[in-house]
């Protein structure tokens, strides 16, 4: 037992050592982008009226995202594959396994990286039905849209979404390897896309998500709220028809329509099981 606790401490200051400094480089980036190319002008991020919630998601869902992927891996391999030991574990995961493990690295994130996309959409999609809203609404549920809110995700829409993703990547045989480089890369351009910045980067609109496209997702369900649901590769909603960049005009109003929704992090974490 003390073992185990020892090896979630270590992994919990290994995910801490990590974030810091490039949520340090983020905050520097997003302030200089934004004093000259802001969507919505108004006080700067670290001044918005949630801003200590979005940092307990931000410093909480690394922590929880480690272990729920750990846990789900773990999970997977002993009921898909039989393997129960911890030595057989890190052998299975150490380089990935199967014909995609072969593959040249570049390759592979490649592949993880449209693999997963595909999933977030349909996934996202769910997400926005009746059902499953009220997880997700916390994600939407600032008014004050900004790289920081980045993070806010209820844990439950955490575990079936980006998590879930991740594994079935994984069991699937591509080496974890590729998080070295995908995992900061895909930080930075989740707090990219939520970034307070007027960047449609015109034609490239359609092969990489940016930060207009998003922030039409993040605004009312009869304005854009219900389109642009792909986490990276814009043309997944061209393809199911839910493409929305208007031209020449801008988003300008985020939110959920729920005015009583709870605005501190355990409220919002306890919120959806009181519905």
């Amino acid at each position: 037992m003390r073992e185990e606790a020892l090896a979630a401490l270590i992994g919990l200051g290994q995910t801490f050592a990590k974030i810091i400094p490039i949520s340090i480089g983020m905050a520097v980036v997003f302030t200089v982008l934004t004093t000259f190319w802001a969507c919505n002008k108004g006080k700067p991020w670290w001044r918005k009226s949630d801003i200590v919630t979005d940092l307990c998601y931000w410093f909480f869902i690394p922590v929880i995202t480690r272990f729920l992927r750990i846990g789900m891996l773990i999970a997977g391999a002993a009921l898909l594959f039989g393997i129960t030991s911890a030595q057989g574990l890190i052998d299975f995961y150490d380089n990935g396994h199967g014909p995609l493990a072969m593959l040249p690295l570049p390759a592979q994130m490649i592949l993880f990286l449209v693999g997963e996309d595909i999933i977030l959409y349909w996934t996202h999609r769910l997400f926005h039905g009746r059902r499953m809203w009220r997880y997700h609404a916390v994600h939407h549920s600032s008014e004050e849209l900004e790289w920081i809110s980045a993070a806010r995700f209820h844990p439950v829409n955490l575990f079936l979404g980006s998590v879930t993703a991740d594994v079935v990547m994984l069991l699937a045989g591509i080496s974890p390897n590729v998080f070295v480089v995908l995992g900061p890369l895909t930080i930075a351009h989740s707090a990219f896309v939520h970034a307070n910045l007027d960047w449609t980067l015109g034609p490239f609109k359609y092969v990489i998500a940016t930060p207009v496209f998003h922030r039409w997702h993040h605004t009312a369900a009869d304005r854009g709220g219900e389109k642009n649901f792909a986490a990276t590769f814009p043309v997944l909603d061209l393809l199911f028809g839910t493409f929305y960049m208007p031209k020449g005009e801008l988003p300008d109003r985020y939110g959920i329509a729920e005015r009583d929704f709870p605005a501190s992090f355990p409220a919002q974490l306890v919120h959806p099981f009181t519905q």
